[in-house]
């Protein structure tokens, strides 16, 4: 095993749990993210050379699994339309095991579009400066605030970040780097 394959290897262990929360966050179905994860990974293990230049490991395949999962998305997408048959995303599919308050996250998050849904969860999950969210997803610094603060009106009934305040409404919160109701 090369030094960059035990490198993978250990990114495996620390990052790949963070990336599953975050692309289940977008995605909606908990298999498909690690599905997707696990390709990101794969590919880096495929092409060493590259993965050894990249200067931050976990925002490249953060950016792999995303596009991974555009692409997934697209081909269903075009399937279901050849087929004439709707697919319904169910934020509860493939979720066994996550807790009530991080599938009920996940569920908000479906309503939004993909695009808002992708600069929430990785600005305030997966906890991404505004330009690196920009960077990773090939937009704007401008566009992305935007996304965000459509997004946090489109959630505001169902979402409070007031985690501290004795007053705060029920809801579900999010707080940097994690998801909690």
């Amino acid at each position: 095993m090369t030094n960059i394959h035990e490198q993978i290897r250990e990114l495996y262990a620390v990052a790949a749990p963070r990336l599953v929360s975050q692309l289940f966050a977008i995605t909606g179905d908990y298999a498909e993210a690690q599905d997707v994860v696990q390709d990101a990974f794969v590919r880096a293990l495929d092409r060493p050379g590259r993965f050894g230049e990249v200067e931050h490991p976990e925002a490249w395949l953060r950016t792999v699994a995303l596009n991974i999962a555009r692409s997934r998305h697209r081909r269903r997408t075009l399937f279901a339309r050849l087929a004439r048959a709707g697919r319904l995303d169910d934020a509860r599919q493939g979720s066994a095991g996550l807790s009530p308050d991080h599938v009920a996250v996940v569920a908000a998050l479906q309503r939004l579009s993909r695009p808002a849904r992708e600069a929430v969860v990785l600005h305030h999950i997966a906890d991404m400066s505004v330009a690196d969210v920009a960077e990773a997803l090939g937009c704007s610094v401008e566009a992305v605030k935007t996304r965000l603060v459509r997004a946090r009106r489109a959630l505001a009934p169902d979402l409070d970040d007031r985690a501290d305040s004795a007053d705060a409404r029920p809801g579900i919160m999010i707080e940097r780097g994690s998801l909690h109701a």
